[in-house]
């Protein structure tokens, strides 16, 4: 039997740290070494993230031991892996996989692969030791437009609406983030100025140089706690079966992304590592939707998703979730 690939954690206490130890805890092949979190150093894991109450006895850590582990998962606020990763003595060796917008941007200064596997899975499996997890939206409105650049048809302005559970905002409390608040209520927020614009340019013109549109975004605050729905619309001539074709085979060996005839809701991807497409075409516009989990393909999910690809592992494992439809 191969050995266990030891994990360790930093930013334990969030929302996506919760959700990763969930889906680590059930990895076959991995084993969690330690959760660091200096605020709740000595106080169990499951004190914190109540939902792992009998799934794991771990106590949180204010340390770091190198040598207990095989790969870091960095759950750390934006800016703060950057700050870690230069504070710290991390070995050149340690695989490690980052949920912060620090590295997304690969503008030389270095080392990590953008991690969106639809995109850049042979450069993770090939060689790859640090990933940078892509943003949650960005996932969505990229899975939504990937085919459209892979064949060149990315050519007018593109216009998307998302719609974010209230997670997407982190575990920290903020005004907007009050269940008296955002409880039935809808708001924008950023529009046309999202920080995962950059990351969601960066990919849409390594597959079709020639893109230089504007992406009219306005990131939409729900009411619920999980989940994102792009509604992405742009021109395109081509024929709605034509199109249906590139998405079936730019997804056909990808094992997360599927194309649906079915208008596609949010709980049939909640709690899961998948994305559901749906295309349609209106007098010269082709409308797609795009729905994953925020938590998971959109944060933690992929980031065992990349895990397994820095392992040579089968992708699927520990991610064949079901959805909690009703």
């Amino acid at each position: 039997m191969a050995a266990m690939i030891k994990a360790g954690i930093i930013g334990g206490a969030g929302y996506t740290a919760g959700e990763l130890i969930r889906l680590l805890v059930n990895h076959p092949d991995v084993e969690i070494s330690w959760v660091n979190s200096t605020s709740n150093a000595g106080n169990l894991v499951a004190d914190v993230h109540q939902g792992l109450i009998g799934e794991t006895y771990l106590r949180f850590t204010d340390e770091t031991p190198w040598e207990e582990i095989d790969v870091l998962f960095c759950c750390t606020p934006h800016g703060e892996t950057r700050k870690f990763m230069e504070s710290h003595d991390v070995p050149e060796s340690l695989r490690i996989v980052d949920l912060s917008t620090d590295y997304r941007i690969e503008d030389g200064t270095h080392g990590f692969v953008y991690g969106l596997p639809e995109l850049n899975r042979k450069r993770i499996v090939r060689g790859a030791t640090r990933v940078a997890n892509p943003g949650c939206f960005a996932t969505a409105i990229q899975l939504a437009l990937l085919p459209l650049a892979k064949n060149l048809l990315l050519n007018s302005e593109i216009n998307v609406t998302a719609i974010t559970g209230s997670t997407g905002a982190g575990v920290k409390p903020s005004p907007t983030s009050h269940f008296s608040w955002r409880n039935d209520n809808v708001s924008i927020y950023k529009p046309f100025r999202h920080q995962h614009l950059a990351e969601i340019r960066q990919s849409l013109k390594a597959l079709q140089t020639s893109f230089d549109a504007d992406i009219n975004f306005i990131p939409v605050r729900g009411c619920f706690s999980r989940g994102i729905m792009a509604i992405v619309y742009l021109d395109c001539a081509v024929e709605l079966d034509e199109i249906r074709k590139l998405y079936e085979d730019y997804y056909s060996d990808h094992s997360f992304t599927f194309v649906t005839d079915k208008a596609p809701d949010l709980k049939d991807v909640v709690n899961t590592n998948k994305c559901i497409l749906h295309l349609d075409k209106i007098d010269g516009k082709l409308l797609i939707t795009s729905v994953i989990d925020n938590l998971v393909k959109g944060a933690s999910g992929q980031a065992v998703h990349n895990m397994n690809l820095l392992f040579g592992l089968q992708e699927r494992v520990g991610l064949t979730l079901k959805p909690s439809a009703f």
